[in-house]
């Protein structure tokens, strides 16, 4: 039997990312989030126009989407409820949040150059994706949220990730990705079945 509510959040379960951008002093920002859907080399990415992140991206029209595994959990949580607005806007204050200014040495992550864009990639995530602001849209009006489109211009892996004999392809089997589930942290369990969709779109 189903009922009708009216959820709080709408958080059915999307991938963590750490998304890197560049401040106006030069200095880096490192943001959580997860609202983002991929479609072949680009991304979407939800987020609200408020954030350090945002104006960042807007500003530079670059940003690198690291994709952390489920072993930097605690990375992750050093970093929530930080932001890099000084002064913290105060739709954020009044939800707890504070203003960090070095979140890469507050997390213990290392910040390591990017290949095609400003800002730094994150050694620690085993996914690296440079990438380049293509378009804004205003979302769901009235409100501070925009969806980002993104795309991706070069794309690191951690080696144990690519499937053998196939460096272009990445092991599903090998690949734990982070999800945020309503609001909780999850991981991937096994796989259930093969696929049918697999032998198209995998190596030949």
């Amino acid at each position: 039997m189903h009922t009708v509510i009216d959820p709080k959040i709408m958080y059915f379960g999307t991938s963590v990312i750490l998304i890197s951008t560049l401040n106006e002093d030069g200095t880096s920002n490192l943001a959580p989030m997860s609202s983002a859907w991929w479609l072949n080399q680009s991304c979407m990415l939800g987020m609200s126009s408020r954030s350090q992140t945002v104006q960042n991206l807007i500003r530079t029209q670059q940003c690198v989407l690291n994709l952390p595994s489920i072993d930097l959990i605690p990375a992750i949580e050093q970093l929530t409820l930080l932001t890099g607005s000084n002064p913290v806007p105060e739709s954020k204050a009044e939800r707890g949040y504070r203003y960090e200014g070095d979140k890469f040495g507050i997390a213990g992550l290392t910040p390591v150059p990017s290949h095609q864009v400003g800002a730094p990639r994150v050694l620690e995530c085993p996914v690296q994706l440079e990438a380049v602001l293509q378009a804004v849209h205003p979302f769901e009006q009235p409100s501070s949220l925009v969806a980002m489109e993104v795309r991706i211009v070069r794309v690191h892996i951690d080696e144990q990730l690519q499937v053998e004999g196939h460096p272009n392809y990445i092991d599903p089997a090998r690949w734990k990705p982070m999800i945020m589930n309503f609001c909780e942290y999850f991981g991937l369990g096994e796989q259930l079945s093969s696929s049918r969709l697999a032998p198209v779109f995998g190596p030949k």
